[in-house]
C-alpha cells in the first residue's frame, strides 16, 4: 500500500526507458469507489470456511506407526520382553525419552510383536482398545490377564510450528489434543513482532489463513482450532506487512502495520500529517 499526499497530484516517474528499473508501483487516489471495494475484498476474505479446522470435543489419540507402547501383564514377568517393568517405571516418572527406554515399537505396518500372541495390530486403536485386544488374545493362554498398556513414546504424529515463534520446530502429538493455541505454546508463545492476524495453516493442499484478534472479537475460541498430523503453522512477522507513506507529509516513512489493521488517518497522524505548506488533502 502506498500513500502520497502531493500539490501536483500523482506525479510519480514510470521509470519508461530505463529498462524497468525503478519502476513505482501503481497508485490509485483514495476515492468512496476504493474503499468500497477494498471493504468487498476485506468482507471476502473473512469469509474463508475455517469450519473443517474447528473440533467441539477432540477424539483420543490413536496409536501409531514409530509409537514405543510399554506393557505389562501383571504376576507373568517373563512377558516383560526384557525390561518392560523398568520401561513402565520410567513412564510412569516421565522420564521416558523417544527410542531409549525398552518397549514395544509399532512397526511400518502399525503392529507390535508381543510374547504369545504374535504380531498384533495396534495402529488406528486407542490405548483402551488395544489394551482390550491383547487382553483377548492373551486369555487363551492365561487365566485372567491383567493388562497395563500405555503409549510410553510419542512418535507417529507431529506438526510444525515456523516463523515467529521463540522455538519453531516439530511438535509430537500427544494424548493431550494439539490445538493452535497448544503448539504455540509449545514453541514457547509468539514473539512480539508476531503479526497475530496472519497465522497461516498449511493442510495438504488447503491453506487458511487464521486471524486470532477477529477470531476472539467474534467470541469464537482459537483453543478450538484442532491440528492434524502434518499441519505445518506458520506464524508471520509484522515486518512483513508495511504501508509507505511518502510525498507532502511531515515525516516520510515506512509504518508497520498493527496485526494486519492500520487505517489512513492513522498512517498520516504516525507520519505527522499532510504538510500544511505544500500537501493537497484532496489528492492522497
Amino acid at each position: 500500500m502506498l500513500l502520497a499526499a502531493c500539490t501536483s497530484g500523482l506525479g510519480f516517474d514510470t521509470g519508461a526507458g530505463s529498462g524497468g528499473a525503478g519502476v513505482a508501483p501503481p497508485t490509485e487516489l483514495i476515492t468512496a469507489q476504493l474503499v468500497d471495494a477494498e471493504r468487498q475484498a476485506f468482507l471476502l476474505a473473512a469469509r474463508q470456511d475455517l469450519g473443517p479446522l474447528f473440533v467441539g470435543t477432540p477424539p483420543p489419540y490413536t496409536i501409531g506407526r514409530g509409537d514405543v507402547l510399554s506393557i505389562v501383564v501383571w504376576d507373568h514377568p517373563e512377558l516383560a520382553a526384557g525390561g518392560m517393568t523398568a520401561a513402565a517405571a520410567a513412564a510412569d516418572s516421565g522420564t521416558a525419552q523417544p527410542g531409549a527406554a525398552p518397549g514395544f515399537v509399532v512397526d511400518h505396518q502399525g503392529r507390535i510383536q508381543f510374547p504369545l500372541v504374535g504380531l498384533l495390530a495396534t495402529e488406528g486403536l486407542t490405548e483402551e482398545q488395544a489394551r482390550a485386544l491383547l487382553t483377548r488374545k492373551l486369555a487363551r493362554y492365561i487365566a485372567h490377564p491383567n493388562v497395563t498398556l500405555r503409549v510410553q513414546s510419542y512418535r507417529s504424529k507431529r506438526v510444525y510450528v515456523d516463523g515467529e515463534v521463540r522455538t519453531p520446530g516439530l511438535q509430537a502429538i500427544d494424548d493431550i489434543p494439539m490445538t493452535l493455541v497448544e503448539a504455540l505454546n509449545r514453541a514457547g508463545g509468539m514473539q512480539p513482532n508476531a503479526d497475530q492476524s496472519r497465522i497461516v495453516l498449511e493442510r495438504g493442499e488447503a491453506r487458511y489463513t487464521l486471524n486470532m484478534r477477529e477470531l476472539v472479537q467474534k467470541g469464537v475460541n482459537p483453543g478450538a482450532i484442532l491440528l492434524a498430523h502434518g499441519d505445518v503453522v506458520r506464524v508471520h512477522s509484522r515486518e512483513e506487512s508495511k504501508v509507505f507513506v511518502s510525498g507532502e507529509v511531515i515525516s516520510p516513512k515506512a509504518l508497520t502495520m498493527h496485526n494486519g489493521r492500520l487505517t489512513l488517518n492513522e498512517a498520516l497522524g504516525e507520519s505527522g500529517g499532510i504538510s500544511p505548506l505544500s500537501g493537497d488533502a484532496r489528492q492522497v
